[in-house]
């Protein structure tokens, strides 16, 4: 997917994978939520607000591939051209080169030993009146479809087109600078704070874009929207995580970023319902203002609330969540939470994160972990970005590459604890590779052909990208965890902003965004298998641990080993 994961820095961890707790107050506040109900009506509720934002976010994020995308144009012949021809006539294959489709950017050039003066339309449309050398037809063009982009309003066509990646890539630049930015502020004013108001700037951002008249205007307005927008995921995803119980987070982060894949879908079902750029962005990004209404309508997190000493507020959360649930609160178990959080408040100027330390200790891990970062955003981007050229509709197959991620999002829950992280990821980016491999050996005309293996290996890597995201969280101890992950993420954003330029490969050659990113798949997948295991273990709280995971036994097997007498203190 062309999931905004890679910006996000929080682990997810539930009673399954998360053997320690980071502290009382998380093991209270767990309490606390398993009692008043773990995702009852209170969460329910939030919840499907919180998947409004995630589907706005895909939209910002990638609205770009129909605002700024190439349209289908030949060169216009004057000799045969009229008012009334259209895209496609019977006297093309002697005025417009053909290789794969027609030329977009040349014709050939006429016969001047045949023709002298000027050619009235018409009069000279016959095959010995044009010669084999071509010309360049400057911005001379007919068009196949009414679709209107900045290429045509703006007039950015043939040799120019590297204007319209660029559009991806600032798009990208600008998540790459907004993502951490929003992290901070979400951590000072508030997790609910940032998404209203980002929310809603980010979409005021879109509404002026759409009234932009030139394109330096336009790629301004992309950056500002993205450095704004782009925290609507981490932040919603990091709300609707905290505010459910301990056994459900896994399946709250697994629903919510099938959201996101849903936006993506239906931005491609609007898109060809609205085919003139402005009208779309008007379209995706004026009901996006109205998310600054999450400012009274959504709960501020209890968990930033209590790290802010915000206590009282935070209890009033919680008993609100106990009525809506119609459950029980016992007063003396709040009390309890906020005593615990007092200490644990007082304490924490004693914390020391060895980051520095941690980046030395584990070099070639870390060194690892952004190789496959790097190579999951390129090709999840990348993917969604050649979509819309397979052949046959672009809306359709991006409508397809939305709804082929829900699967690929799912099949981790089943294959992760059963196969192994590493073995899942592996084999996940290994098919991944494969089908694109496959791909450039099937002809450019056999559309079936190419979008199966194009969908296969969009559900490989959709689904390699989730288990590297739970992967990543369990692989470092728990005073880097959050650091070195959002370490590794940030260098895998210079993936997502190459990925735009992919398909300018295909000029040079048909299959090479295709070679690209199976040659990336191949080497980063098997040097997953360079990580340790984790399943079914204990979170690592210290370096040493760490470091010694590949060591470790499987939660449960120690005991069972010395219930069998065969522990390190029983007999042999």
């Amino acid at each position: 997917m062309t999931s905004q994961k890679e910006g996000n820095g929080s682990s997810v961890s539930n009673g399954k994978t998360n053997g320690h707790s980071d502290g009382d107050e998380d093991n209270s506040l767990d309490a606390i939520l398993v009692r008043i109900g773990q995702f009852g009506r209170y969460q329910i509720i939030n919840y499907v607000l919180l998947c409004v934002p995630m589907l706005f976010n895909a939209f910002f994020s990638i609205s770009y591939v129909f605002s700024a995308s190439t349209v289908v144009h030949r060169c216009n012949v004057p000799q045969c051209d009229s008012g009334s021809s259209g895209y496609v006539e019977s006297w093309l294959n002697f005025t417009i080169p053909y290789k794969n489709s027609w030329d977009a950017c040349h014709r050939f050039a006429v016969n001047e030993t045949e023709i002298s003066g000027a050619a009235p339309s018409g009069d000279f449309c016959a095959e010995e009146y044009f010669s084999n050398r071509t010309e360049s037809c400057g911005h001379d063009f007919k068009f196949r479809d009414e679709e209107k982009t900045i290429s045509t309003e703006f007039g950015i066509y043939c040799e120019d087109e590297w204007k319209l990646s660029m559009v991806g890539t600032v798009n990208n630049i600008g998540q790459f600078v907004g993502i951490p930015l929003g992290g901070y502020f979400a951590d000072r004013f508030g997790r609910r704070t940032m998404l209203a108001v980002a929310g809603s700037l980010s979409a005021l951002m879109g509404v002026i874009r759409s009234l932009s008249s030139n394109y330096p205007m336009f790629l301004a307005f992309e950056f500002l929207d993205m450095a704004v927008g782009s925290t609507l995921f981490p932040t919603a995803f990091l709300l609707a995580i905290e505010l459910v119980g301990p056994k459900r987070r896994v399946a709250a982060a697994t629903i919510i970023t099938i959201f996101y894949a849903l936006g993506e879908a239906f931005l491609g079902f609007l898109a060809s319902q609205v085919q003139h750029w402005r009208w779309l962005l008007r379209v995706l990004y004026a009901p996006a203002i109205l998310q600054i209404l999450f400012l009274w309508i959504l709960p501020e997190s209890v968990r930033w609330l209590l790290s802010q000493g915000a206590e009282e507020r935070a209890a009033a959360v919680l008993r609100r969540a106990a009525r809506i649930n119609k459950r029980t609160l016992p007063e003396e178990q709040v009390e309890e939470l906020l005593a615990t959080n007092r200490q644990k408040l007082s304490q924490a100027n004693e914390s020391q994160y060895p980051i520095m330390r941690a980046v030395r200790f584990f070099s070639l891990r870390i060194a690892n972990c952004c190789l496959c970062w790097f190579t999951h955003t390129l090709i999840a981007l990348g993917l969604s970005l050649n979509s819309v050229n397979l052949g046959g509709s672009k809306y359709t197959n991006f409508m397809l590459n939305g709804f082929i991620q829900i699967p690929g999002l799912l099949l981790p829950l089943v294959i992760m604890d059963r196969v192994g992280r590493r073995y899942s990821l592996c084999a996940s980016m290994l098919l991944c590779a494969i089908c694109m491999g496959a791909s450039a050996g099937v002809a450019a005309d056999n559309y079936a052909g190419s979008l199966t293996l194009f969908l296969i290996g969009k559900l490989a890597i959709t689904c390699s990208f989730q288990i590297l995201y739970f992967f990543t969280s369990e692989i470092f101890p728990t005073n880097v965890r959050n650091s070195l992950l959002s370490l590794c993420s940030m260098v895998g954003r210079i993936g997502s902003m190459l990925a735009p330029q992919t398909p300018l490969l295909a000029k040079y050659y048909i299959y090479a965004p295709q070679i690209l990113f199976a040659t990336f798949a191949l080497i980063s997948g098997f040097l997953t298998l360079a990580f340790p295991e984790t399943a079914d273990k204990v979170l690592p709280t210290t370096m040493e641990e760490a470091r010694d995971l590949n060591l470790a036994k499987r939660r449960g097997q120690g005991v069972a080993e010395e219930e069998l007498g065969e522990g390190p203190n029983g007999s042999q």
